[in-house]
């Protein structure tokens, strides 16, 4: 299962829902906070990666990876990857990472597909440099979230069936200040959360948590989300307007899909008419790489004997495939102090243990708007190629915040040629697209998202003509 699959599962079959006004102030008081704040002492060196299995020669930046207890009583605890910057770590910016899903690796697909500093060849075994990691800019760090998912476990099995998104920002805010002070010398650094697809959820809510507990001086001064969904009736609208923009679906059904179709909160059952349109447009899905609607599909299931010449710049739509051949080997996992409780695990992409999903607000708007206010940056990009949560999703929703033009849409360019479109609203709220990017936007444009973020971070508009 991919991360857009999971999504999509989610969004059509799961029902727990909760309206963002039950959303909490506070996930976590200040006490029930400090009682989670354990002993790191010493964990950080155990922590070091001395060297991963077919790394290339001339790695000069530190690598750590390793658990951070988030819940001692019942054995809770979430696996970290974390890469310092290429050159001056320790005057970059922090930069957290964090995939969707909901229950999908951001080792799996952030580090190992996307924006980390290595890429898997076809071979499984072998790693080759990505120029265009993340880390060249800033420090990443790379959270899978929530327990369950990758190599975070907890020794209480019934914990997975509490997975929603109040447990995963409760327990990622844990993490948080547990790892600062393993790592303190990050403490008081510029602060990031980043992410992509359901860390639309996660993102915001973390950086509202970290927003209601300024007493633990988490220097807090931005996110960015990546074809993210934040907005659950924008997003189903613009979705199907994807469809019929880019001729997938007929013009009856899109026809059909206006009329009958009603995807705000208060609607509890669709018309037979809309969920016949509905029905004929997610054949998509099975008939296009919907992350990539442009992209090829593997024809592959597993590895290749002798690796093949890889390319950053044409994405290898096999990728996956390699990445899981390459964290389930034994030695990988010792390297990346991984897998501690179990012999015999099978790491997946994206969870098979986590049965349902607890809660999730109908929009992130309003927490949105609550970290414009208080002066959090906040970047929303999109892959114009994704199919999954498109463009016309993200600028549906944006709408709904009915913010101020502050510099007017524009091309921008890298390279002398168009990186992409942006818009900047008020209250610094910067809306990008990503041209010929899918969903794992730094997977198919590593240059171009690599420019993005290393704009938004040094607070800089896009470069212009």
């Amino acid at each position: 299962m991919r991360q857009g699959d999971a999504l999509n599962k989610f969004c059509f079959n799961n029902t727990a829902r909760r309206s963002s006004s039950s959303w909490p102030s506070s996930l976590l008081s200040v006490s029930d906070l400090e009682s989670k704040v354990y002993d790191n002492n010493g964990m950080k060196e155990d922590d070091k990666v001395v060297r991963l299995p077919g790394q290339p020669v001339g790695v000069h930046f530190n690598q750590y990876a390793g658990y951070v207890t988030v819940d001692k009583p019942n054995g809770r605890a979430l696996f970290y990857y974390f890469a310092e910057a290429v050159e001056n770590s320790g005057s970059k910016p922090l930069v957290l990472w964090l995939n969707g899903g909901p229950g999908c690796s951001s080792l799996g697909y952030g580090a190992m597909e996307e924006l980390g500093p290595f890429r898997v060849m076809s071979d499984g075994k072998t790693l080759y440099r990505n120029p265009y990691a993340w880390n060249e800019v800033a420090n990443v760090l790379f959270l899978e979230s929530p327990a369950g998912v990758g190599f975070s476990y907890s020794n209480t099995t019934s914990d997975y069936a509490k997975s929603g998104d109040r447990r995963t920002a409760t327990d990622a805010l844990v993490f948080l200040v547990n790892w600062f002070e393993r790592f303190p010398e990050y403490k008081g650094r510029d602060f990031f959360i980043t992410g992509e697809s359901y860390a639309g959820h996660y993102v915001p809510q973390l950086a509202h948590a970290i927003l209601h507990h300024k007493d633990r001086l988490i220097n807090l001064k931005g996110i960015a989300i990546g074809n993210a969904v934040i907005n659950e009736e924008t997003d189903r609208k613009g979705l199907f307007d994807y469809f019929w923009t880019h001729a997938l679906i007929a013009d009856e059904t899109i026809v059909s899909i206006h009329k009958f179709c009603n995807f705000s909160p208060d609607t509890q059952q669709q018309p037979p008419e809309c969920d016949r349109a509905v029905a004929e447009a997610n054949r998509v899905f099975d008939e296009v790489n919907i992350y990539n609607i442009y992209a090829p599909l593997c024809f592959s299931l597993g590895v290749t004997p002798t690796p093949k010449l890889p390319s950053i710049d044409n994405f290898d739509p096999c990728t996956s495939n390699y990445v899981e051949a390459y964290l389930n080997n034994h030695e990988v996992q010792k390297a990346l102090h991984a897998n501690v409780t179990k012999l015999n695990y099978t790491w997946s992409a994206c969870s098979q243990v986590i049965p349902g999903w607890s809660d999730r607000p109908f929009t992130m708007l309003p927490i949105i708007h609550e970290l414009l206010s208080n002066g959090i940056r906040v970047l929303k990009y999109s892959g114009d190629f994704d199919g999954r949560v498109p463009v016309t999703s993200t600028r549906y929703s944006l709408n709904k915040l009915k913010l101020k033009v502050n510099v007017p849409w524009r091309a921008w360019m890298l390279n002398s040629e168009v990186g992409g479109y942006t818009v900047v609203y008020d209250h610094n709220l910067t809306f990008a697209t990503i041209r010929g990017a899918g969903h794992e936007a730094p997977s198919y444009q590593p240059a171009r998202a690599l420019e993005m973020i290393k704009s938004f971070l040094q607070g800089v508009h896009l470069p212009a003509v």
